[in-house]
């Protein structure tokens, strides 16, 4: 066998110092090559588009489908914006001024078309019309002869400081100007809390509700038999009320107006508190056993108990309550008023979630979706009469409901057990708390539910959840006993008020 024979090298008869083919046929001609250092190829021969796959990228409006990866709105949000200055940047240097920057939600040309002077885009000619290597001499270096600014004078010479001949920098000029130029400023949320407070005792039970912050910025924290006030702008922490021995603190929920707390109890009392003076206005009974669901509407409270039972209650009357709801089968562990009519929402632990008038007996509207007990409950306050809940640990997702319909609109799939709800109110966001297994607290854009981002730190089941007055803040709550405040949403609009002639001229009064 020759030494040669099966050899495959497209490259032998271009080998230095060979005059013929290795292996080739006795009936091939020689081939003369002629060659020398340094081989610059054509780039007119050259199929860009079709060589190198050029495409434009996609748009940044293209529609998402939710899902449950771990690529959040935010990190998306900075990926595309590296990708687009990377790829105009690259453009820039490539092409110069050859090809036209791609333009967000514009779709460029092909290499082949070009510009009518009205600005439209007349079709590509039939023959390749690809960007070609530049005719300047490469190896000859001088001052340029044109005149561009900006300029600088050196002893009696006008010198362009934006050629490329007197640039330090390895990209161009117009590189430069695109690097340096702002940008958008993207949303950031510190994925640490800025502040950890430790609550010894604090329950680790699902069907309880802890934790509230009222409108006039005090947030009130149920630790076994006590109640514990913390002032968000002096920091200074007091004790509000003790329960007996045999009794514990099972819910808590402040007036709209702050200044009134509502505190029930394992043995199913609800009390009223006075806050601002440390006493206790009354003691209300009805249930049988514990009051773990707690809300306000104007002056009627409502409780709900492991009975089974829902009491309404006019806190301007002498008696205990003036209505008693049953519907659910087991425990009712959340239940949320409307913001703008009468309608109350209540999730037990029968997996059901029901809506309630103010004027009847019997639920108006009965959802049955939910696989497992239903307390995370929350009303939108930018769209009337829409309604998010979250299931449990069999269950795990996120149902929106209109109540004004009475037909689901929407679910999303969390991968964990929702623990509790809160409403954005400077934003159409919603805020959710879990449980196993990453014990996290997500943040949702409404309606497309796209992750915005995923805060963690809790070692334990995040069951509490309260949203600070001025809407930029959230608290939670876990098993770990410590409460983490984070910094999450920017403020919201100034809210409307009539303005008066005795508000511009204050001397009037």
């Amino acid at each position: 066998m020759p030494p040669d024979e099966g050899r495959n090298d497209p490259l032998s008869p271009f080998l230095p110092g060979s005059t013929e083919r290795l292996s080739a046929s006795p009936h091939r001609k020689r081939i003369r090559v002629a060659y020398s250092d340094r081989y610059i190829p054509n780039r007119d021969s050259v199929n860009l588009q079709a060589g190198f796959s050029l495409k434009p990228e996609s748009s940044a409006t293209d529609e998402r489908v939710p899902s449950r990866s771990s690529e959040n709105e935010l990190d998306s949000q900075r990926i595309e914006e590296a990708n687009r200055t990377f790829t105009e940047v690259l453009r820039s240097e490539l092409f110069g001024d050859e090809v036209p920057s791609s333009e967000p939600g514009r779709t460029p040309p092909s290499l082949g078309a070009e510009y009518s002077a009205s600005g439209s885009v007349t079709p590509p000619r039939l023959h390749p019309s690809t960007p070609s290597t530049p005719s300047r001499n490469l190896f000859t270096f001088k001052s340029p002869s044109a005149r561009r600014t900006p300029t600088k004078q050196l002893n009696g010479a006008t010198l362009d400081v934006e050629n490329e001949v007197f640039s330090l920098s390895p990209v161009r000029f117009q590189s430069q100007q695109m690097l340096l130029s702002p940008r958008k400023q993207l949303r950031s949320i510190p994925k640490v809390p800025f502040r950890v407070l430790d609550a010894p005792e604090l329950a680790d039970d699902f069907y309880l509700n802890l934790v509230d912050w009222s409108s006039s910025n005090i947030l009130g924290v149920g630790l076994s038999r006590s109640v514990y006030l913390w002032n968000a702008v002096s920091g200074n922490v007091s004790k509000l009320c003790q329960l007996p021995e045999n009794d514990a603190v099972t819910s808590l929920a402040w007036l709209q107006e702050g200044k009134y707390l509502a505190v029930g109890s394992h043995r199913g009392i609800v009390q009223i508190w006075d806050a601002e003076a440390e006493r206790k206005l009354r003691t209300m009974d009805g249930h049988t056993s514990r009051a773990g669901s707690l809300a306000w509407r104007g002056h009627i409270l409502s409780s709900g108990s492991r009975d089974k039972s829902i009491l309404l209650r006019d806190v301007r009357e002498s008696g205990s309550y003036f209505r008693r709801l049953t519907g659910h089968k087991q425990e009712i562990c959340g239940l949320k008023w409307s913001n703008e009519d009468d309608k109350l929402a209540s999730g037990g632990n029968d997996n059901k979630l029901f809506v309630w008038d103010s004027i009847s007996d019997s639920p108006l509207l009965r959802f049955t979706e939910h696989v497992a007990a239903v307390k995370a409950i929350a009303w939108s306050p930018h769209q009337r009469g829409i309604l998010a809940s979250g299931g449990g640990t069999a269950d795990q997702r996120i149902k929106f409901w209109n109540t004004m319909t009475g037909r689901q609109i929407n679910e999303i799939d969390t991968g964990s057990q929702i623990c509790n709800l809160v409403w954005s109110k400077n934003s159409n966001e919603v805020v959710s708390a879990h449980g196993y297994s990453q014990n996290q607290i997500a943040i949702w854009k409404y309606p497309s539910m796209r992750q915005v981002t995923a805060l963690t730190g809790h070692t334990c089941r995040v069951l509490y959840l309260a949203i600070s007055p001025d809407g930029q803040t959230i608290v939670s709550g876990a098993g770990d006993e410590t409460l983490r405040f984070w910094n999450v949403f920017g403020k919201g609009r100034p809210e409307y008020r009539e303005v008066t002639l005795l508000d511009v001229v204050p001397q009037l009064r």
